[in-house]
């Protein structure tokens, strides 16, 4: 039942948004505010299950159907903000908060749940995910992220990994365009190799590109000028949200290359962990990264903490704060990092 505290956010943010002004920023101020505090105030939690919670927690359908009901917290939000929006008069400042408060929510329950729908094996919850990216303008994610990212993880061939001393705001230019471009490339490839037509109905970068059209062409049509543009900005929130979590993930972690040419294979080295409580829940175990791309088809509820990950020192919120500020980030993250890794 802990997990319900994931939809704590999107709670707060539609309560703010529907009491209105300087409450708009509330989903902002208890993402980058609150739960910070909270991970200061709460314990870490480094226990693994034994075999048998395993098994029960892998039997339970109901740690599923927690991500499900995401998709209709996601596009409820996304029709009361456009409605909101387009029938109100609001001030700019009013706005800037629901947009940002959008971004928010987009970002956490709907690109991070997609992250996790996107590696399962049956087709409705792929469908799932690819749905929940839609909103923030990020559906080539589902191709990248799965036939580039976890392929080429802490190398310099992957547009994901932030390199030792590089900014945030750095990293954000070299992985928006980067992922997107490398989609294109890894959707090439495999059309090649399926000999598929480029409008081929399994070619899922056109079709997703002919759908983030269809996506926004609606919103100017039932919600205007308006609706389009905090749709708009919203989305984008929602996608940096999601690369600094990249950027948090993999920062200054390097994959050795082998003398065959070919990169060292991915352990649970290669990304920061955090076991901080209250991270791990709202972000439904992202924080135990690295145990995600040591067996990347591990399900959210059964993710492990390894003594020989990367640990963080604060938990995904806090970091992604302290990530804003690079000397403040610098200053801590640096001198964890794997000398070995650093040359």
């Amino acid at each position: 039942m802990k997990y319900l505290l994931a939809y704590s956010l999107p709670l707060i943010a539609f309560l703010g948004i529907f009491f209105g002004g300087f409450w708009t920023y509330f989903g902002v101020v208890f993402a980058f505010g609150i739960l910070p505090i909270l991970e200061f105030i709460l314990p870490t939690n480094e226990k693994n299950y034994t075999e048998a919670e395993i098994e029960n927690k892998l039997k339970n359908h109901f740690f599923d159907v927690l991500l499900y009901l995401n998709i209709f917290i996601v596009y409820g939000m996304l029709f009361f903000v456009l409605h909101i929006v387009s029938t109100e008069q609001l001030s700019i400042s009013e706005i800037i908060g629901i947009v940002l408060s959008l971004g928010v929510v987009l970002g956490s329950n709907g690109i991070n749940v997609a992250h996790e729908l996107g590696h399962r094996e049956k087709l409705y919850e792929r469908i799932i995910g690819k749905l929940l990216l839609i909103p923030s303008h990020y559906t080539h994610f589902f191709i990248e992220h799965n036939h580039g990212h976890h392929l080429h993880v802490s190398t310099p061939e992957d547009p994901s990994t932030a390199k030792y001393n590089q900014t945030l705001y750095a990293f954000w230019i070299q992985t928006v365009f980067g992922t997107y471009t490398k989609a294109w490339k890894i959707q090439k490839k495999l059309n090649q190799l399926e000999n598929r037509s480029f409008f081929s109905l399994k070619n899922d970068m056109f079709w997703f590109t002919i759908i983030q059209v269809c996506y926004l062409l609606t919103i100017y049509y039932f919600f205007g000028y308006i609706g389009l543009s905090v749709a708009f900005i919203a989305g984008i929130v929602g996608f940096l949200l999601l690369e600094t979590i990249n950027y948090i993930e993999h920062y200054g972690l390097k994959r050795n290359l082998l003398p065959s040419g070919r990169y060292e294979r991915v352990s649970e080295k290669h990304s920061w962990n955090s076991n901080h409580f209250i991270g791990r829940i709202m972000l439904y175990e992202l924080t135990r990264h690295s145990d995600h791309h040591y067996k990347s088809q591990k399900k959210y509820q059964i993710l492990e903490y390894h003594d020989t990950s990367p640990q963080m020192p604060f938990g995904y919120p806090t970091s992604m704060v302290l990530s804003l500020v690079p000397p403040l980030w610098f200053a801590v993250m640096n001198k964890r990092i794997p000398a070995e890794m650093k040359s």
